[in-house]
């Protein structure tokens, strides 16, 4: 676990100069912070490093020249920095996104309480995270549309669009390609790589399937089962999927106390006492994940006659990668349209059954 963080700038008065740090009691000395300023600089581009410095490991993120912050990550000797550098990139975007009036020096304590974490999270947790980040969004709906673009020419329709400042275009797109998410590629005769999307992320809310085959093996009493199974159905009778209600939930799937509560009630219905138990998991404010819950009707409480409440999921959510079959289509318009090179599209498809007959192989693996 990492046991502090320093966010640093480079003065070419003063030299190094710490902006923040938590916790407030960790130290590191001007020299450790020449070395890992000296590394960033050799390189002169944005994006992580690992270095040990002494008895200190360190991960630490550049945010590139045109920032220009350094995101000091101090880990245990035995912690693997690499396993870091996707939450490292995430957060300091979140720092550039709140500069102003020092608005980022506020929210270190939880950044680093979520970065600390980040090497457990599950796929659905990252891919949460992925989603909920309003450029990466930007990148993978502009490629459901077209399937393929170039880089030069997706960094310029970003310099246009998005509206929050800086854009550290190649290391997003570095934490896309590993998520196997797009895929870059040259093609002959072309100017720019190319980008291709060859995974999508599909979300939707669905029952919880095996709650509501028994509920009182899950832990509702049997006068209350019925009651549980009407709820269910009403709600998903009315249930129409959209992109708010999307992003509603990946907003609090990504914080991790919501999330371990709901690991708990895919499980069983429990009671409130049987909540509190997960305060040894790390989830400390109880009231405050059920009332996220409730606000965004993934739960429901029922009451038995002795007053004893039960808590149950009302609808889970799925989040997965699925393989764009939809894209075949795509392809086809901009075949007959020709608005897309003929060279560009036969890489397309090539790379796209790549793809698919490793994800077939992947899959008999795992059977």
């Amino acid at each position: 676990m990492p046991v502090g963080i320093v966010i640093m700038r480079w003065d070419e008065r003063v030299g190094t100069e710490i902006l923040a740090k938590f916790p407030n009691e960790i130290s590191i000395n001007d020299k450790t912070l020449m070395q890992v300023y000296s590394t960033h600089e050799y390189g002169g581009e944005s994006g992580m490093i690992s270095l040990m410095i002494g008895s200190l490991n360190i991960a630490s993120y550049f945010t590139g020249p045109d920032t220009g912050y350094y995101l000091i990550l101090l880990l245990n000797i035995d912690d693997d920095p690499d396993a870091y550098e996707g939450g490292l990139a995430d957060i300091a975007r979140t720092i550039l996104l709140n500069l102003n009036d020092d608005a980022y020096k506020s929210m270190i304590p939880a950044l680093f309480r979520k970065l600390s974490i980040y090497p457990t999270y599950k796929e659905e947790q990252k891919l949460a995270m992925t989603y909920q980040e309003e450029i990466k969004r930007m990148i993978i709906n502009r490629l459901r549309e077209e399937g393929v673009v170039s880089k030069s020419e997706l960094s310029i329709w970003l310099r246009d669009k998005y509206k929050h400042g800086f854009v550290d275009l190649e290391s997003i797109l570095i934490e896309l390609i590993k998520q196997e998410i797009i895929k870059e590629a040259s093609v002959k005769g072309m100017p720019s790589e190319l980008l291709f999307l060859i995974n999508d992320i599909f979300m939707m809310r669905i029952p919880p399937e095996d709650l509501i085959n028994n509920p009182s093996e899950k832990g509702l009493p049997d006068q209350l089962s019925d009651d549980y199974i009407i709820e269910c159905r009403k709600f998903f009778q009315n249930y129409r999927p959209s992109e708010q209600d999307n992003l509603n939930i990946i907003n609090i799937l990504t914080d991790p106390e919501v999330y371990e509560t709901i690991r708990l009630l895919r499980t069983a219905i429990v009671t409130r006492n049987e909540l509190e138990k997960l305060r040894k998991k790390g989830v400390d404010n109880v009231a405050d994940v059920l009332k996220k819950l409730w606000n965004n009707q993934m739960i429901q409480v029922f009451q038995d006659k002795h007053n004893n409440e039960y808590y149950a999921l009302l609808s889970d959510f799925y989040l997965r990668k699925i393989f764009p079959k939809y894209i075949l289509n795509i392809i086809k318009k901009e075949y007959e349209q020709k608005s897309k090179a003929d060279k560009v599209l036969a890489e397309y498809l090539t790379v796209l059954e790549n793809t698919f007959m490793e994800q077939k192989k992947t899959a008999k693996i795992k059977e």
